[in-house]
């Protein structure tokens, strides 16, 4: 993974707030979507997407390159507006979410999109299929080679068994280039997590599956990039990256309001959207100069 710069860190701000105003212009074309989620993600997507992820647009299915593998299918808005600006396909497309005939359905599908690593719908999938695809490279004796499997997860999907059945698994085989990052947003469909079904402690509760786990800023770049650098150089476990995120980060009538987990912003919440946005792109760009 290359040296995380200052220059570097401008550039991912940056391109993380230009995924935040294709998420918008997507939900508000569609009509429907969730939108907390969507924009909680893009700085992780971003890091990952343009510096830590071993991947090549232009050619999708290189042997080499990572898994990374998106258990919360539902915050799928994040994932194709990332993809497009790193160049899988037009940023056009984007215009098509959620509408009849388009690849990008309000779930990714790999019937569609060739180039992803599974398709999502149902919570509390991803984990086990990133397991999978992590005990195939051992299978295959990659398990060393660098190549890395990771699984996206919301907390919400924390209260699914089968989360938790993958987790012992990939404790006891001590998948150590299995790499999970949990979306710790605190907001699902109904209310707060901890309202619904509490989670806490939920890093001892990762601890106990004997897996390495970390906890950071989700919206820090240093702190992300850093995390992942010391996944890797763990070889016994697997990690987990606890993600502490703002959900509707960057606009500020979604943020932090589990209401807008669910739903997409109209014509004139769209607007004022992107004008926050626009002026935090400015305010970016001003503070590197």
């Amino acid at each position: 993974m290359p040296h995380l710069h200052d220059n570097k860190i401008e550039k991912l701000e940056e391109k993380a707030n230009m995924i935040r105003e294709s998420i918008i212009e997507m939900l508000v074309e569609a009509g429907s979507g969730h939108t907390a989620g969507p924009l909680g993600m893009a700085d992780v997507f971003a890091a990952f997407y343009f510096h830590i992820l071993k991947h090549d647009p232009k050619n999708s299915s290189w042997p080499e390159r990572d898994r990374l593998v998106m258990s919360n299918g539902h915050i799928c808005p994040v994932l194709y507006a990332t993809m497009a600006h790193a160049g899988y396909f037009p940023l056009d497309e984007l215009k098509t979410l959620r509408k009849f005939g388009s690849r990008l359905q309000g779930h990714p599908h790999r019937e569609y999109m060739p180039w992803l690593e599974n398709s999502s719908g149902p919570l509390g999938l991803g984990l086990a299929q990133a397991v999978g695809m992590a005990l195939g490279l051992r299978v295959d004796g990659k398990e060393s080679s660098g190549q890395y499997v990771y699984a996206f997860l919301s907390d919400g999907e924390q209260e699914c068994g089968l989360t938790w059945e993958a987790a012992m698994l990939a404790g006891k085989n001590k998948l150590h280039n299995l790499i999970a990052l949990i979306d710790r947003n605190n907001i699902q469909i109904d209310g707060f997590t901890e309202d619904v079904m509490p989670l806490e402690p939920l890093a001892d509760k990762w601890r106990a599956f004997n897996w390495h786990v970390l906890e950071i800023d989700g919206h820090d770049f240093e702190e992300i990039v850093s995390a992942v650098e010391e996944a890797k150089a763990i070889f016994e476990k697997p990690t987990v990256i606890i993600l502490h995120n703002i959900p509707g980060k960057g606009v500020s009538f979604a943020e932090k309001h589990f209401e807008w987990h669910g739903k997409p912003p109209n014509k004139e919440e769209g607007k004022i959207a992107l004008d926050e946005l626009r002026t935090l792109g400015g305010k970016i760009i001003s503070e590197h100069q």
